[in-house]
């Protein structure tokens, strides 16, 4: 009897430390594919809720896109113009993922590694949170977070 309880502690013991080692995997399968911006927020430091500003994405820039692939590919693709008149560019580079910290680092091609906390993940829908160039965009002296929502 003293071994079945041994055997069935150490299974118990067993199941409960195990993680899903692949989360992260799961998620860059989430993250995967072409996303557009629908708005960008800025939120108030002092309580994350306030919305202090919103911009919608609208005419040639309402068709940007970021895209991002399982082998740490990303891209950005700008367009830009005045009504039908819209033009493109890409910028490619590479972008690192911790699913523990949910901490994306994106690195374009001649700019800066721009970090961003994911606040929203799904096969639809992203949220991030920018860590970079933080400023109080309120006067309040707090620092205000600028979220960019996206939709496939």
């Amino acid at each position: 009897m003293k071994k079945y309880l041994l055997l069935f502690a150490f299974s118990a013991l067993a199941l409960s430390s195990c993680e899903d080692d692949d989360v992260e995997g799961f998620e860059l399968d989430m993250l995967k594919g072409q996303w557009k911006e629908i708005k960008e927020e800025v939120i108030s430091g002092k309580d994350n809720k306030t919305v202090l500003n919103t911009v919608v994405p609208t005419g040639c820039n309402a068709k940007s896109t970021t895209e991002f692939r399982i082998d740490y590919y990303t891209a950005y693709t700008a367009v830009t113009g005045i009504g039908t008149n819209c033009t493109s560019s890409t910028t490619e580079g590479t972008y690192t993922y911790d699913a523990e910290k949910k901490i994306l680092v994106i690195k374009l091609k001649n700019d800066n590694e721009r970090a961003f906390k994911v606040d929203i993940l799904s096969n639809s829908e992203m949220r991030l949170m920018e860590m970079f160039d933080s400023i109080d965009y309120n006067g309040d002296q707090v620092i205000d977070f600028v979220y960019r929502s996206y939709k496939r």
